[in-house]
């Protein structure tokens, strides 16, 4: 049995009131002990471009230098998370906004310089992970809403991906509780064809897997997420989910609508 769900939402969602007031509507409905993650990209380039602050990508993924930590941190852990927080209380759910700087919970490293020196980003080692203080703030009946935000333990705040957050989180606390991750973004799920949105794959283990990888079903967007899911289930997490946003309710339950990894 399923006790606690360590939950995902992909920037699409935080960027669209519409979508963003619906899911936090079903978040905030779903029954048990619950964590969001969060980021909140787009907006953190709204904002910069305002302050004249210019956003840098080598790969898709966002140089952190000196300015962009500033704005970041104000945009992820100040503006989005806590309307986020503010809007799941207005919903009945008692959330509390968190990076991974508070109570020491996700301690981590600058990345180190190779081709690319991307700045202030943060990688996490899972054993560094603090899951405890984690553990009471849910058993206190608290729903932990997490910016993706680390440290490095000598004060500098590093940003940090926030699926591998909430990877990490997942496999940290599941050495207390049986933790399903589930990733929210755009899609429904892993789908057996890409041009057909209803085209779910409802369940994958490693042998359908390694049957769909040899058949060229999946795309190359949604292996990263697969390798991904699979090493949280060799870590310890119980199962991952992969889902639209709309659906985050229905993915707490048995009768998943999304694509459930075992």
């Amino acid at each position: 049995m399923i006790d606690l769900f360590v939950i995902k939402v992909g920037g699409n969602v935080i960027d669209n009131p519409v979508l963003l007031q619906s899911f936090l509507k079903k978040f905030a409905d779903v029954k048990g002990k619950k964590i969001l993650i969060h980021g909140g990209g787009k907006i953190a380039t709204r904002i910069g471009d305002k302050l004249g602050i210019e956003s840098k990508y080598v790969d898709g993924r966002r140089i952190t230098d000196a300015e962009t930590i500033d704005v970041v941190t104000m945009v992820y852990g100040g503006l989005v998370n806590k309307q986020l927080v503010a809007k799941l209380q207005a919903n009945g759910c008692n959330a509390i906004g968190l990076t991974g700087a508070d109570a020491n919970i996700i301690p981590a490293y600058k990345r180190p310089v190779k081709e690319v020196d991307f700045g202030f980003a943060g990688d996490i080692r899972v054993e560094d992970v603090q899951a405890a203080p984690l553990k009471a703030l849910l058993d206190a009946g608290l729903t932990p809403v997490f910016a993706s935000l680390t440290h490095d333990g000598q004060g500098q705040i590093l940003n940090t991906n926030a699926d591998t957050i909430a990877s990490s989180l997942a496999i940290a606390l599941s050495k207390y509780y049986s933790v399903r991750l589930i990733y929210c973004f755009e899609k429904k799920g892993v789908l057996h064809d890409a041009s057909n949105d209803d085209a779910v794959i409802n369940l994958i283990d490693r042998v359908i897997y390694k049957e769909l990888r040899e058949d060229n079903v999946l795309t190359d967007g949604i292996l990263p997420k697969l390798e991904n899911a699979f090493a949280a289930i060799e870590s310890g997490v119980a199962e991952v989910l992969i889902g639209h946003a709309d659906d985050v309710q229905s993915n707490t339950t048995d009768t998943v609508a999304g694509t459930l990894i075992r």
